[in-house]
């Protein structure tokens, strides 16, 4: 582990030419220069704030940045540096790791091994009690410090053994592994489940609960692509069995903005593609989610400023609870095998 406040850095030198910038005092002094003058290159660093371990990890090139809690494997900033040399953050309290004093508290919750609610908090998984609050464990787990990969593009990839998963949380032998990789304006992110369950397969439901900051929800859309779209209603958080198909015309909002408060759970049925955009007019400014990958995903606010849009690989209980196993959406990790999902967040 590296000392709070060290900086790791393999940069991809392309020009060879160096100049000390003394105003960037939480980088390192000197960096690779283009002919243009701008900074080239990657640049990670791992820093305590407020009591948190944070792992930065900066493209010169681009000039994004992300900022991932070591808490929860949560990323906490994905960023852009302005022409002033400041950040402009596009999640919701963009770097903040204060509590908020109200309302939602976090940035880009990491879900899993079950995702939004059980009834009752509690679930039975083929006889073996799971007990778990909102969106599951792993938000609450302290991760170790990240494996860091940079070439032409940087990842921060976090892991969680099986054995450090409490048998109530989830019964069975199965790790985690959450990488997030920066490369230019696009953020992906990896979800690996390593089932060690060599004679019966596993179950898992997950995903990200990424806020994104709008200059004000009424300034903002949600754009869906063209096609038809089912909604799963769940009131009181809750799956009641209904479902509701509409279509997308490719250009406008499918819902009120007032609406958002009540969670729309989705999944594209016939659509002509699978990247989901938020405009925000008030900041001229965009979020594209490819979601190709992902069968379900879910809008939501609270009506602060930001607006959630989270790939999902399953869906919450039923208001009539069925086995742990049985819960719609879950997904199916087979004796000894791995099971690899992922989509990509691109920022204008």
């Amino acid at each position: 582990m590296r000392p709070s406040g060290t900086i790791s850095r393999r940069a991809i030198t392309i020009c060879n030419r160096f100049a000390v910038n003394p105003t960037r005092s939480n980088l390192v002094a000197a960096e690779p220069l283009c002919a243009t003058g701008k900074p080239m290159g990657f640049e990670h660093r791992a820093f305590e704030q407020e009591g948190h371990r944070l792992q930065e990890l900066a493209d010169g090139e681009s000039g994004h940045r992300i900022l991932v809690n070591n808490f929860g494997a949560e990323l906490v900033s994905i960023a852009r540096r302005t022409a002033n040399g400041r950040w402009d953050g596009y999640l919701f309290r963009d770097g903040e790791t204060r509590p908020a004093e109200r309302g939602w508290q976090n940035h880009a919750t990491v879900m899993g091994y079950f995702l939004h609610r059980l009834k009752g908090e509690r679930t039975f998984y083929e006889g073996e009690e799971i007990r778990g609050g909102n969106h599951s464990f792993l938000r609450h787990k302290k991760f170790a410090d990240p494996e860091v990969s940079i070439d032409d593009q940087g990842t921060l990839s976090y892991s969680l053994p099986a054995d450090q998963i409490d048998r109530i949380e989830y019964p069975r032998k199965v790790s985690f592994r959450i990488s997030y990789t920066l490369r230019g304006n696009v953020v992906e992110v990896t979800f690996v489940f390593q089932n060690e369950e060599l004679e019966r397969p596993s179950h898992v439901s997950f995903g990200l609960h990424p806020g994104f900051a709008v200059s004000a929800v009424e300034q903002a859309r949600v754009i869906l692509p063209k096609g038809k779209y089912r909604r799963y209603l769940a009131p009181d958080n809750f799956l009641s069995g209904e479902t509701v198909d509409f279509e997308s015309d490719g250009s406008t909002m499918p819902i009120k903005p007032f609406e958002l408060p009540g969670s729309f759970l989705l999944e594209a049925i016939d659509v002509d593609g699978y990247d989901v955009r938020l405009q925000d007019y008030g900041r001229h400014r965009a979020v594209e989610i490819d979601l190709s990958d992902a069968p379900y995903f879910t809008l939501w606010s609270d009506l602060n400023p930001f607006i959630c849009i989270e790939p999902c690989w399953g869906l919450p209980d039923h208001q009539n609870q069925r086995p742990f196993e049985q819960k719609l959406g879950i997904q199916v990790i087979p004796p000894g095998a791995t099971l690899t999902r992922r989509f990509s967040m691109r920022f204008s």
